[in-house]
């Protein structure tokens, strides 16, 4: 699954790898890598392969789940095909309170005690995806765990993840995609050693 997905990925352009020519993300930080993943909802028989993958993760590690939430904005539209494939209801969690009417955090219905499972696209550093499970707990519900399409494997997420006690598992990841990458020829196995300097110490990449 790992592997399919990210061919998959590289196929319609959501993951771009440059090496040799780094990409500069808002923080300032060089990578050679690039992710979007909003690329997904434009073509079904990708965004097919990702809700199957993820109803099959909930059914395996989540099978009390009742309650299927998507972060804004990216994961809402995959939030919605898993929930419907489980017949589950759906909520959506923003990254922060509406500034008028009910000043909603969360929107959609969710109970104290419903079990959740929280739906992301990426996975970075991992600061806004907790936050969206940790708004869930506010609200007085069980987040179970985040699930995501990819994580580029950062230390800084996995040790985030494991300080805020939310499980994460994703469908396919940095490392996963680099072996596609020199099977396919996307890039070649000289370049390996690069980018995986980069995932080892992104903060030093490029200098």
């Amino acid at each position: 699954m790992a592997g399919k997905i990210a061919a998959s990925l590289l196929e319609i352009g959501a993951v771009s790898l440059r090496p040799q020519q780094p990409f500069t993300w808002t923080s300032g930080l060089k990578s050679p890598i690039y992710c979007d993943n909003r690329l997904t909802m434009s073509y079904p028989h990708i965004r097919e392969l990702i809700a199957d993958g993820f109803a099959s993760l909930i059914r395996e590690r989540y099978p009390d789940a009742e309650v299927i939430a998507g972060t804004a904005t990216a994961g809402i539209p995959h939030a919605a095909w898993v929930s419907q494939k489980l017949g589950l209801p759906m909520i959506y969690i923003r990254d922060k309170a509406k500034g008028h009417g009910k000043e909603n955090l969360i929107e959609g219905s969710v109970k104290p005690g419903q079990k959740v499972v929280v739906i992301e696209d990426l996975i970075s550093t991992g600061g806004s995806s907790i936050k969206a499970a940790l708004a869930v707990k506010d609200a007085g519900a069980e987040p179970l765990g985040v699930l995501a399409i990819f994580s580029y494997q950062l230390d800084k997420a996995t040790d985030a993840f494991q300080a805020a006690g939310v499980p994460l598992a994703t469908l396919s990841n940095y490392g996963a995609l680099l072996e596609v990458a020199v099977e396919n020829g996307t890039i070649q196995e000289s370049d390996l050693a690069q980018l995986r300097s980069w995932r080892d110490n992104p903060a030093e990449y490029g200098k």
